[in-house]
């Protein structure tokens, strides 16, 4: 916090113009400031790492490490870390995935304006905020036991299962994630054999069906 008890916020977004949006909307709450802005997952750990925010405001679709990683890497840092999720990604597997990486909410961009306030102090406050619809939805599937292939996917497997999906080789997955080609590969063997799918084309059109990826 502030020395006045704002909310200091980090913003995470790749699109400068939709940053400058969101930095209004939150700095018209007289109660949040917003610190420091990161455009990719590299930079969101170097900015979290340097400033320590009280609150992550983290889309998932980013340049480099992405926003999942991003996730996983702060929480590896500080387990304590507060992380709300803001993004245009809407299917349950995403949700799943950013909450066992570690995020404390998860807001989807199509909500009104003002619920970004309110989610971010309730995350600010130690607790956990879901978008009413997604809560929902979260909800009604673990009532009806229909978990997707997804839902068993580690956060890593389900990452490099989306990097495959949109046609990254293994080496190029290396690189974003910091891994080695090998061991991409490995996860990619590991990933058809949990999906009972023989090929990457299988696995693409399985993202499809998802929605994890457009067609």
């Amino acid at each position: 916090m502030t020395a006045d008890g704002r909310v200091r916020v980090l913003l995470v977004d790749d699109h400068a113009v939709v940053r400058a949006g969101y930095r209004l909307l939150l700095q018209n709450a007289s109660e949040i400031e917003v610190i420091a802005e990161a455009a990719t997952g590299e930079a969101a750990y170097g900015c979290f790492v340097e400033l320590e925010p009280d609150v992550v405001v983290m889309d998932l679709s980013l340049p480099g490490i992405g926003g999942l990683e991003a996730i996983r890497r702060i929480i590896q840092r500080n387990g304590a870390a507060r992380i709300l999720v803001f993004s245009m990604h809407e299917d349950v597997p995403f949700v799943e995935q950013a909450l066992a990486a570690g995020a404390r909410g998860y807001l989807t961009k199509r909500s009104a304006p003002h619920a970004l306030v309110g989610a971010v102090q309730e995350v600010a406050a130690g607790r956990t905020y879901l978008d009413e619809a997604l809560a929902r939805e979260l909800a009604l599937q673990k009532v009806r036991g229909e978990d997707t292939p997804l839902s068993g996917l580690s956060t890593r497997e389900f990452e490099i299962f989306c990097l495959l999906a949109e046609g990254l080789s293994s080496s190029e997955i290396g690189k974003r994630l910091s891994l080695s080609a090998k061991t991409v590969a490995n996860y990619s063997s590991q990933l058809k054999n949990k999906l009972e799918v023989g090929t990457v084309a299988e696995l693409t059109r399985l993202a499809i069906r998802h929605g994890i990826i457009s067609a």
